[in-house]
């Protein structure tokens, strides 16, 4: 995986405003079906990537589990260890990088 491109993109769909941050409008956002694609990043609490995996299963979201907190942060420009991808294109997008 190029992690770099992976990075960069995620940059981009925040600034197209195409992420949803923050635990309570994560799990709202995924009840209402607006998550195309959830990226926890890999040094977050055990509970919580756990709380957020089941969540996404139920729901038939797929999720990355694959960068760290401080690069998430600096690909979106807030400290932040997960965030939900809303748009299709970009969540298909990473899912490409990630296989390749």
């Amino acid at each position: 995986m190029n992690s770099q491109k992976y990075l960069n993109l995620i940059g981009i769909a925040k600034r197209a405003g195409k992420v949803v941050t923050g635990e309570a409008i994560i799990l709202s956002a995924i009840r209402k079906h607006q998550v195309a694609l959830l990226i926890i990043a890999s040094d977050t609490g055990q509970s919580t990537t756990k709380k957020f995996i089941d969540k996404a299963g139920s729901y038939q979201v797929a999720y990355h589990h694959l960068i760290t907190k401080q690069q998430l942060s600096d690909a979106i420009g807030a400290p932040r260890t997960m965030v939900g991808i809303t748009d299709r294109g970009f969540a298909s997008k990473l899912n490409e990088i990630k296989n390749s």
